[in-house]
């Protein structure tokens, strides 16, 4: 069965330009149109290694009831965890 959006896309399709950009101007979470790309960087993300660990389900479930994502969560925590490591080395 497929899932239908509720999207009224004759709506859509009827607006013009102007009332297009008239709604992302006034939309405050809508990056500016005039955004200027040219001094962006692009960062491309640390390999990622698939691995099979066992953690403490009381653990699991803190990181899983916060949503999507949950594996991103736990590897900034780790990953916050090694930096700290790192800078206590260098400074002794």
């Amino acid at each position: 069965m497929v899932s239908r959006g509720k999207t009224d896309w004759a709506a859509v399709d009827a607006l013009t330009d102007a009332q297009i950009e008239a709604a992302v101007r006034n939309d405050p979470d809508a990056v500016p149109l005039d955004f200027d790309w040219s001094k962006a960087i692009l960062v491309i993300p640390p390999k990622k290694k698939a691995i099979s660990i066992r953690v403490d389900e009381d653990v699991l479930d803190h990181f899983k009831k916060e949503g999507t994502g949950y594996q991103r969560r736990m590897n900034a925590v780790l990953r916050s965890y090694v930096q700290q490591k790192k800078s206590k080395k260098k400074r002794a």
